[in-house]
């Protein structure tokens, strides 16, 4: 299961990840995307980041990149204060 436990409630949380994806995106795909944060990458890339209920939600958004036929860069677990972390969003 993709949820840990919260070091001050000890309610279990959704873990938070990083996706990256070939080219860029619009904004607007953020529903689609399960509201993921996207950040456009200098590099040409585009990271969605956010929390992920669990790894069938997981496995339901690489699908979706896969169903799109965009080229699938990366993905990262991350921790939910590491997001934005050295990232600069293009608007």
């Amino acid at each position: 299961m993709s949820k840990k436990p919260d070091s001050q409630t000890g309610v279990n949380q959704p873990l938070v990840y990083e996706i990256r994806i070939e080219g860029h995106l619009d904004q607007q795909w953020t529903d689609w995307f399960d509201g993921l944060t996207i950040t456009l990458e200098e590099d040409g890339n585009t990271l969605l980041n956010g929390p992920v209920a669990d790894q069938a939600a997981l496995h339901g958004l690489i699908k979706k990149i896969r169903d799109l036929g965009i080229p699938l860069v990366s993905v990262c677990q991350t921790q939910p204060d590491d997001i934005h972390s050295n990232r600069s969003k293009k608007e």
